[in-house]
Protein backbone atom coordinates (compact mmCIF):
# COMPACT_ATOMS: atom_id res chain seq x y z
CA UNK A 1 0.00 0.00 0.00
CA UNK A 2 1.11 3.55 -0.73
CA UNK A 3 2.19 6.08 1.92
CA UNK A 4 0.16 8.31 -0.20
CA UNK A 5 -2.91 6.67 -1.35
CA UNK A 6 -5.88 6.92 1.50
CA UNK A 7 -6.72 3.61 2.86
CA UNK A 8 -10.45 2.28 3.59
CA UNK A 9 -9.87 1.35 7.13
CA UNK A 10 -13.51 -0.35 7.62
CA UNK A 11 -12.78 -3.42 7.39
CA UNK A 12 -9.73 -3.72 10.01
CA UNK A 13 -10.73 -4.04 13.72
CA UNK A 14 -8.81 -4.51 17.15
CA UNK A 15 -9.75 -6.81 19.78
CA UNK A 16 -7.98 -5.73 22.81
CA UNK A 17 -7.96 -8.13 25.56
CA UNK A 18 -8.30 -6.96 28.97
CA UNK A 19 -9.73 -9.34 31.24
CA UNK A 20 -6.47 -9.74 33.49
CA UNK A 21 -6.21 -9.36 37.25
CA UNK A 22 -2.80 -7.87 37.54
CA UNK A 23 -2.58 -9.68 40.96
CA UNK A 24 1.29 -8.56 40.97
CA UNK A 25 -0.03 -5.17 41.30
CA UNK A 26 -1.58 -5.22 44.67
CA UNK A 27 -2.39 -3.57 46.09
CA UNK A 28 -3.15 -1.32 43.77
CA UNK A 29 -4.34 -3.35 40.97
CA UNK A 30 -7.84 -5.50 42.88
CA UNK A 31 -10.51 -7.41 41.24
CA UNK A 32 -12.68 -4.72 39.86
CA UNK A 33 -9.50 -2.49 39.08
CA UNK A 34 -7.06 -4.79 37.51
CA UNK A 35 -3.70 -3.60 36.46
CA UNK A 36 -4.99 -2.58 33.04
CA UNK A 37 -7.33 -0.03 34.42
CA UNK A 38 -4.62 1.85 36.49
CA UNK A 39 -2.77 5.34 35.18
CA UNK A 40 0.81 3.94 36.63
CA UNK A 41 3.01 6.27 34.75
CA UNK A 42 0.51 9.01 33.39
CA UNK A 43 -2.90 10.38 33.60
CA UNK A 44 -4.07 7.64 31.57
CA UNK A 45 -4.75 3.94 32.12
CA UNK A 46 -3.02 1.45 30.18
CA UNK A 47 -6.23 0.54 28.63
CA UNK A 48 -7.14 3.83 27.44
CA UNK A 49 -3.51 3.95 25.90
CA UNK A 50 -3.98 0.97 24.16
CA UNK A 51 -7.34 2.39 22.33
CA UNK A 52 -5.41 5.83 21.50
CA UNK A 53 -2.76 3.88 19.78
CA UNK A 54 -4.76 2.39 17.24
CA UNK A 55 -7.68 4.44 17.00
CA UNK A 56 -5.13 6.08 13.81
CA UNK A 57 -5.80 3.21 12.10
CA UNK A 58 -9.02 1.69 13.09
CA UNK A 59 -12.34 3.03 13.21
CA UNK A 60 -13.09 3.51 17.04
CA UNK A 61 -16.29 1.36 16.22
CA UNK A 62 -14.69 -1.25 15.14
CA UNK A 63 -12.36 -1.43 18.48
CA UNK A 64 -14.05 -4.28 21.15
CA UNK A 65 -12.24 -4.83 24.44
CA UNK A 66 -12.92 -8.23 25.93
CA UNK A 67 -12.82 -8.35 29.55
CA UNK A 68 -14.53 -10.00 32.36
CA UNK A 69 -18.11 -9.31 34.19
CA UNK A 70 -16.64 -7.54 37.30
CA UNK A 71 -14.74 -5.06 35.11
CA UNK A 72 -16.95 -4.42 32.15
CA UNK A 73 -18.81 -1.52 34.21
CA UNK A 74 -15.63 0.40 34.50
CA UNK A 75 -13.97 -0.53 31.14
CA UNK A 76 -17.14 0.98 29.68
CA UNK A 77 -16.86 4.06 32.25
CA UNK A 78 -13.09 4.59 30.92
CA UNK A 79 -13.68 4.27 27.33
CA UNK A 80 -16.62 6.52 27.74
CA UNK A 81 -16.70 6.85 23.78
CA UNK A 82 -16.57 3.70 22.63
CA UNK A 83 -20.22 1.85 21.58
CA UNK A 84 -21.84 0.32 25.06
CA UNK A 85 -21.74 -3.24 23.00
CA UNK A 86 -18.06 -3.07 21.55
CA UNK A 87 -17.27 -4.36 25.52
CA UNK A 88 -17.80 -8.24 25.93
CA UNK A 89 -17.26 -9.92 28.61
CA UNK A 90 -16.81 -13.32 29.41
CA UNK A 91 -18.49 -15.09 32.39
CA UNK A 92 -15.07 -16.72 33.41
CA UNK A 93 -11.90 -16.65 32.26
CA UNK A 94 -10.91 -19.25 29.95
CA UNK A 95 -7.65 -18.25 28.65
CA UNK A 96 -6.52 -16.53 25.59
CA UNK A 97 -7.82 -18.84 22.88
CA UNK A 98 -11.28 -18.59 24.24
CA UNK A 99 -10.64 -14.66 24.24
CA UNK A 100 -9.42 -14.80 20.47
CA UNK A 101 -12.45 -17.71 19.41
CA UNK A 102 -14.87 -14.87 20.98
CA UNK A 103 -13.06 -11.97 18.67
CA UNK A 104 -13.03 -13.47 15.67
CA UNK A 105 -17.60 -14.19 16.32
CA UNK A 106 -17.57 -10.78 16.84
CA UNK A 107 -15.30 -9.70 13.89
CA UNK A 108 -17.18 -11.68 11.43
CA UNK A 109 -20.33 -10.80 12.49
CA UNK A 110 -19.55 -7.78 11.35
CA UNK A 111 -17.77 -8.43 8.28
CA UNK A 112 -16.57 -11.81 6.65
CA UNK A 113 -13.63 -9.82 4.95
CA UNK A 114 -12.05 -8.25 8.07
CA UNK A 115 -9.13 -8.14 9.11
CA UNK A 116 -7.91 -8.06 13.07
CA UNK A 117 -5.63 -7.57 15.59
CA UNK A 118 -5.58 -8.78 18.46
CA UNK A 119 -3.35 -6.91 21.37
CA UNK A 120 -3.34 -7.38 25.34
CA UNK A 121 -4.49 -4.17 27.29
CA UNK A 122 -1.44 -3.70 29.39
CA UNK A 123 1.43 -2.91 27.53
CA UNK A 124 3.92 0.27 27.52
CA UNK A 125 4.42 1.50 24.23
CA UNK A 126 6.48 5.05 24.12
CA UNK A 127 7.06 5.01 20.36
CA UNK A 128 3.29 5.01 19.29
CA UNK A 129 4.07 6.21 15.70
CA UNK A 130 6.53 3.21 15.16
CA UNK A 131 4.59 0.74 16.32
CA UNK A 132 1.31 2.19 14.36
CA UNK A 133 3.61 1.44 11.27
CA UNK A 134 3.84 -2.02 12.41
CA UNK A 135 0.49 -2.89 13.12
CA UNK A 136 -0.78 -0.81 9.97
CA UNK A 137 1.93 -3.00 7.66
CA UNK A 138 0.83 -5.86 9.52
CA UNK A 139 -2.74 -5.41 8.90
CA UNK A 140 -1.88 -4.96 5.02
CA UNK A 141 -0.04 -8.27 4.83
CA UNK A 142 -2.45 -10.21 6.55
CA UNK A 143 -5.10 -8.60 4.34
CA UNK A 144 -2.94 -10.08 1.31
CA UNK A 145 -3.03 -13.90 2.18
CA UNK A 146 -3.54 -16.85 4.20
CA UNK A 147 -1.02 -15.90 7.09
CA UNK A 148 -0.65 -15.91 10.48
CA UNK A 149 1.37 -12.50 11.72
CA UNK A 150 2.71 -12.30 15.01
CA UNK A 151 4.94 -9.04 16.05
CA UNK A 152 8.19 -10.50 17.74
CA UNK A 153 10.29 -7.92 19.98
CA UNK A 154 13.74 -7.39 19.27
CA UNK A 155 14.91 -8.41 22.60
CA UNK A 156 17.61 -5.83 24.27
CA UNK A 157 18.18 -8.30 27.08
CA UNK A 158 17.84 -12.49 28.14
CA UNK A 159 14.84 -11.96 29.66
CA UNK A 160 13.57 -15.33 31.28
CA UNK A 161 10.05 -13.91 31.79
CA UNK A 162 9.08 -13.94 28.12
CA UNK A 163 8.39 -16.27 25.50
CA UNK A 164 10.75 -16.06 22.67
CA UNK A 165 10.26 -16.45 18.68
CA UNK A 166 13.13 -18.30 16.28
CA UNK A 167 12.83 -16.33 13.32
CA UNK A 168 14.05 -18.10 9.84
CA UNK A 169 14.69 -15.96 6.47
CA UNK A 170 13.42 -12.45 5.96
CA UNK A 171 10.52 -12.62 3.54
CA UNK A 172 10.37 -10.44 0.46
CA UNK A 173 7.47 -8.40 -0.62
CA UNK A 174 5.00 -10.47 -2.50
CA UNK A 175 4.67 -10.21 -6.39
CA UNK A 176 2.39 -6.82 -7.27
CA UNK A 177 2.70 -5.56 -3.43
CA UNK A 178 3.84 -2.33 -2.47
CA UNK A 179 7.25 -2.96 -0.14
CA UNK A 180 6.45 -2.22 3.51
CA UNK A 181 8.42 -0.34 5.92
CA UNK A 182 8.43 -3.79 8.20
CA UNK A 183 10.56 -6.31 7.86
CA UNK A 184 9.00 -10.03 7.64
CA UNK A 185 10.40 -13.22 9.06
CA UNK A 186 8.94 -16.65 8.52
CA UNK A 187 8.48 -17.90 11.96
CA UNK A 188 10.36 -21.39 12.59
CA UNK A 189 9.20 -22.03 15.86
CA UNK A 190 7.49 -20.35 19.74
CA UNK A 191 10.04 -21.22 22.41
CA UNK A 192 8.90 -21.13 26.26
CA UNK A 193 10.42 -18.90 28.83
CA UNK A 194 14.02 -20.26 28.43
CA UNK A 195 16.59 -20.31 31.31
CA UNK A 196 19.24 -17.35 31.40
CA UNK A 197 21.72 -18.84 29.66
CA UNK A 198 19.42 -20.08 26.93
CA UNK A 199 17.84 -16.37 26.76
CA UNK A 200 21.60 -15.50 26.45
CA UNK A 201 22.30 -17.54 23.31
CA UNK A 202 18.74 -16.26 21.67
CA UNK A 203 19.97 -12.62 22.18
CA UNK A 204 23.45 -13.28 20.46
CA UNK A 205 22.23 -15.14 17.72
CA UNK A 206 20.21 -12.52 16.58
CA UNK A 207 17.52 -14.65 15.32
CA UNK A 208 15.14 -14.48 17.72
CA UNK A 209 11.98 -12.01 19.33
CA UNK A 210 9.96 -11.91 22.00
CA UNK A 211 6.73 -13.13 21.65
CA UNK A 212 4.66 -9.96 22.74
CA UNK A 213 1.20 -11.77 22.72
CA UNK A 214 0.17 -9.32 19.52
CA UNK A 215 -1.01 -10.87 16.57
CA UNK A 216 -2.74 -10.26 13.37
CA UNK A 217 -4.99 -12.15 10.87
CA UNK A 218 -7.97 -12.16 8.69
CA UNK A 219 -11.19 -13.59 9.96
CA UNK A 220 -11.27 -16.58 7.28
CA UNK A 221 -7.20 -17.22 8.38
CA UNK A 222 -7.97 -17.58 12.10
CA UNK A 223 -11.36 -19.08 11.65
CA UNK A 224 -9.55 -21.60 9.22
CA UNK A 225 -6.45 -22.50 11.76
CA UNK A 226 -9.27 -23.08 14.72
CA UNK A 227 -10.63 -25.54 12.29
CA UNK A 228 -7.79 -27.38 11.63
CA UNK A 229 -6.60 -27.43 15.32
CA UNK A 230 -8.68 -26.81 17.75
CA UNK A 231 -11.91 -28.19 16.04
CA UNK A 232 -14.26 -27.54 19.39
CA UNK A 233 -13.03 -23.88 19.37
CA UNK A 234 -14.54 -23.65 16.28
CA UNK A 235 -17.39 -25.02 16.01
CA UNK A 236 -18.11 -22.60 19.74
CA UNK A 237 -16.92 -19.57 16.73
CA UNK A 238 -19.46 -20.85 14.71
CA UNK A 239 -22.62 -20.92 17.32
CA UNK A 240 -21.02 -17.65 18.53
CA UNK A 241 -20.81 -16.11 15.30
CA UNK A 242 -24.60 -16.35 14.53
CA UNK A 243 -25.76 -13.90 17.95
CA UNK A 244 -22.71 -12.14 18.09
CA UNK A 245 -24.69 -8.83 16.53
CA UNK A 246 -27.72 -9.43 19.51
CA UNK A 247 -25.70 -8.45 22.60
CA UNK A 248 -28.17 -9.78 24.94
CA UNK A 249 -28.61 -13.44 23.13
CA UNK A 250 -24.76 -13.68 23.12
CA UNK A 251 -24.08 -13.04 26.58
CA UNK A 252 -26.98 -16.20 27.47
CA UNK A 253 -25.21 -18.17 25.39
CA UNK A 254 -21.64 -17.37 26.59
CA UNK A 255 -22.97 -17.53 30.02
CA UNK A 256 -24.35 -21.10 29.04
CA UNK A 257 -21.57 -22.38 27.42
CA UNK A 258 -18.18 -20.84 28.91
CA UNK A 259 -17.81 -23.31 31.99
CA UNK A 260 -16.97 -26.15 29.42
CA UNK A 261 -14.60 -24.43 27.29
CA UNK A 262 -11.15 -25.88 27.70
CA UNK A 263 -8.58 -23.05 29.15
CA UNK A 264 -5.88 -23.31 26.92
CA UNK A 265 -3.32 -19.83 25.85
CA UNK A 266 -3.66 -19.24 21.79
CA UNK A 267 -0.13 -19.54 21.90
CA UNK A 268 -0.07 -23.30 22.65
CA UNK A 269 -3.85 -24.10 20.83
CA UNK A 270 -2.70 -22.43 17.56
CA UNK A 271 0.23 -20.51 16.85
CA UNK A 272 2.50 -23.51 17.96
CA UNK A 273 0.82 -25.89 15.58
CA UNK A 274 0.26 -23.39 12.44
CA UNK A 275 2.62 -23.48 9.33
CA UNK A 276 1.37 -20.15 8.02
CA UNK A 277 2.89 -17.66 10.79
CA UNK A 278 5.04 -14.94 9.94
CA UNK A 279 6.71 -12.83 12.11
CA UNK A 280 6.78 -8.49 11.66
CA UNK A 281 9.94 -6.90 13.27
CA UNK A 282 8.58 -5.14 16.34
CA UNK A 283 11.03 -2.20 16.12
CA UNK A 284 10.21 -0.20 18.93
CA UNK A 285 10.30 0.55 22.40
CA UNK A 286 7.92 -1.97 24.15
CA UNK A 287 7.26 -3.26 28.00
CA UNK A 288 5.02 -5.62 29.39
CA UNK A 289 4.65 -4.32 33.47
CA UNK A 290 4.83 -8.05 34.67
CA UNK A 291 4.95 -7.30 38.37
CA UNK A 292 6.45 -3.74 40.85
CA UNK A 293 10.03 -4.02 39.94
CA UNK A 294 9.32 -3.68 36.61
CA UNK A 295 8.21 0.30 36.65
CA UNK A 296 11.36 1.00 38.09
CA UNK A 297 12.19 1.00 34.29
CA UNK A 298 9.91 3.55 33.60
CA UNK A 299 10.48 6.28 36.96
CA UNK A 300 13.15 8.34 37.51
CA UNK A 301 15.29 7.07 39.95
CA UNK A 302 17.60 9.66 42.72
CA UNK A 303 20.91 8.87 43.12
CA UNK A 304 20.94 5.96 45.28
CA UNK A 305 18.32 4.21 42.75
CA UNK A 306 15.42 4.70 44.56
CA UNK A 307 12.38 5.41 42.41
CA UNK A 308 9.37 7.09 44.01
CA UNK A 309 5.93 8.42 43.79
CA UNK A 310 5.14 10.41 46.46
CA UNK A 311 6.34 11.93 48.86
CA UNK A 312 9.86 10.12 50.09
CA UNK A 313 12.82 10.87 52.60
CA UNK A 314 14.94 8.37 53.24
CA UNK A 315 18.78 7.58 55.31
CA UNK A 316 20.78 4.73 53.69
CA UNK A 317 18.20 3.34 51.65
CA UNK A 318 18.80 2.32 47.70
CA UNK A 319 17.06 0.60 44.85
CA UNK A 320 13.59 0.60 46.14
CA UNK A 321 10.12 1.26 44.56
CA UNK A 322 8.39 3.45 46.78
CA UNK A 323 4.58 4.28 45.51
CA UNK A 324 2.02 6.28 47.41
CA UNK A 325 -1.45 5.51 45.80
CA UNK A 326 -3.14 7.46 49.06
CA UNK A 327 -5.97 9.75 47.19
CA UNK A 328 -6.54 11.47 50.96
CA UNK A 329 -4.60 12.47 53.96
CA UNK A 330 -1.17 11.54 52.31
CA UNK A 331 1.79 11.87 54.79
CA UNK A 332 5.71 11.68 53.87
CA UNK A 333 6.89 8.01 53.67
CA UNK A 334 10.34 7.55 55.54
CA UNK A 335 12.56 5.00 54.78
CA UNK A 336 15.93 4.02 56.90
CA UNK A 337 18.01 1.39 55.69
CA UNK A 338 16.15 -0.67 53.32
CA UNK A 339 17.65 -2.22 50.03
CA UNK A 340 16.01 -3.73 47.07
CA UNK A 341 12.13 -3.53 48.30
CA UNK A 342 8.97 -2.23 47.43
CA UNK A 343 6.78 -0.53 49.63
CA UNK A 344 3.59 0.46 48.10
CA UNK A 345 0.40 2.27 49.95
CA UNK A 346 -3.03 2.59 49.36
CA UNK A 347 -5.98 3.89 51.63
CA UNK A 348 -6.46 0.68 52.80
CA UNK A 349 -3.24 -1.30 52.67
CA UNK A 350 0.26 -1.36 52.66
CA UNK A 351 2.89 -3.95 50.74
CA UNK A 352 6.07 -4.84 51.42
CA UNK A 353 7.96 -6.95 50.02
CA UNK A 354 11.79 -7.57 48.64
CA UNK A 355 12.16 -7.38 44.15
CA UNK A 356 13.17 -10.78 44.37
CA UNK A 357 10.05 -11.86 45.71
CA UNK A 358 7.45 -10.18 43.61
CA UNK A 359 6.22 -12.76 41.79
CA UNK A 360 4.66 -13.98 45.19
CA UNK A 361 2.52 -11.39 45.65
CA UNK A 362 0.44 -13.58 43.13
CA UNK A 363 0.50 -16.46 46.23
CA UNK A 364 -0.45 -13.55 49.14
CA UNK A 365 -3.78 -12.23 46.88
CA UNK A 366 -4.54 -15.89 47.05
CA UNK A 367 -3.76 -15.75 50.79
CA UNK A 368 -5.76 -12.92 51.47
CA UNK A 369 -9.05 -13.94 49.10
CA UNK A 370 -9.20 -17.09 51.59
CA UNK A 371 -9.04 -14.85 54.60
CA UNK A 372 -12.63 -14.02 55.29
CA UNK A 373 -11.50 -10.57 57.18
CA UNK A 374 -8.98 -9.69 54.38
CA UNK A 375 -10.93 -10.80 51.32
CA UNK A 376 -12.91 -7.50 50.74
CA UNK A 377 -9.22 -6.31 50.00
CA UNK A 378 -9.26 -8.42 47.05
Amino acid sequence: MSAKAKPDFKDRFVIIMAGGRGERFWPLSREQTPKQLLALLGKQSFLQEAVQRVLPLVPLKNIFIITNTAQAAAVRKQLPKLPKDNVVAEPMGRDTCAAVTLGAALVGARSTTGVMAVLPADHVIPEAKKFQQVLSDAFDVAAQGQVIVTIGIKPNEPATGYGYIHTGMELPTPPGSKPTKTTFYKAERFVEKPNFETALEYVNSGHYRWNAGMFVWSFITVTNGLQAHQPEMFAACQRWFKVANQPAKLAKVLAKEYPAIKKVSIDYALMEKAQNVIVADGAFEWDDLGAWPALARHLKADAEGNCAVGDFIHVDAARNIIYDARTKHRTPIAVVGLRDSILVQTDDAVLLAHKSQAQKIKELVKKLAEDKRLKKLV
